[in-house]
């Protein structure tokens, strides 16, 4: 399986993997990116709607907390990279909720 937002997801995750932070921060940052990797992967394999759109919407939580950290450590090149992941993570919540109708 293979999708921008997980592809996007991925790579976020190897290069906070290689920054050099402090705990908590580094462990905080790695566990929020990689929560936005499984539960996208997660929600893509789920038949029912209802599934899909709890796993996005964690995926969704997950995003604005990686979000905020690398604001807070103040990495522009990512904040701008995480905000292009939280785009397509919103959309993915977007649809699995019109999809309702």
């Amino acid at each position: 399986m293979s999708f921008k937002a997980l592809d996007l997801a991925v790579q976020l995750y190897q290069e906070c993997e290689k920054l050099k932070l402090k705990n908590p921060v580094r462990d905080q940052l790695l566990r929020a990116s990689l929560s936005i990797a499984l539960n996208v992967t997660e929600g893509s394999g789920r038949t029912s709607l209802k599934d899909q759109k709890r796993f996005y919407s964690i995926a969704m939580g997950s995003t604005r907390e990686a979000q905020c950290l690398i604001k807070i450590i103040k990495h522009k090149e990512l904040e701008r990279r995480y905000d292009r992941l939280g785009a397509l993570v919103y959309g993915l919540t977007r649809i699995s909720r019109q999809s309702e109708f």
